[in-house]
């Protein structure tokens, strides 16, 4: 059995804040060719993730808010927001899953967020379709600036 300590959540922020990339996830499957994928994701607000949508119908994405507040928000094919929501145990909104074949990301709104995800495997790269031109890749300089634009989004 695997289980997950506050202590053990607290290091993978630790980990996440020391991460170039500013976040860090911890596997609960064994493998990437695993056909169902759970991890913790440690997410802090400075890190992007590029939207980004799964064409495999059976990859249907949950997020379960485990601590802090994070943002989800979908978009359409032309990259314009379709709807928007705010995962925190104040608002009592703690799960969003996004349905295959819709473009989507997961915005940090503050330090220490960390967040479950399930979807099926295996772990492919993303590539052609399940990644929009309309969206600066991770490392771009538009990066920063887009995900100020996503924020903006979410509201205050």
């Amino acid at each position: 059995m695997k289980i997950v300590t506050p202590e053990q959540l607290h290091q993978l922020t630790e980990s996440a804040c020391a991460s170039p990339r500013l976040r860090k996830n911890l596997n609960l499957h064994t493998s990437d060719l695993s056909r169902c994928h759970r991890l913790l994701n440690a997410v802090e607000p400075a890190s992007y993730i590029r939207p980004h949508r799964h064409l495999d119908c059976e990859k249907d994405e949950a997020f379960v808010l485990i601590s802090g507040r994070l943002g989800v928000i979908q978009f359409s094919d032309a990259g314009d927001v379709t709807e928007t929501v705010i995962l925190s145990r104040q608002s009592g909104i703690l799960i969003a899953d996004v349905p295959s074949g819709v473009f989507h990301t997961a915005v940090s709104l503050e330090h220490g967020t960390v967040f479950f995800e399930s979807k099926s495997g295996p772990y492919l790269p993303l590539e052609g379709p399940e990644v929009p031109a309309w969206a600066p890749s991770e490392g771009d300089a538009g990066a920063v600036a887009y995900l100020e634009q996503l924020r903006l989004q979410l509201g205050p």
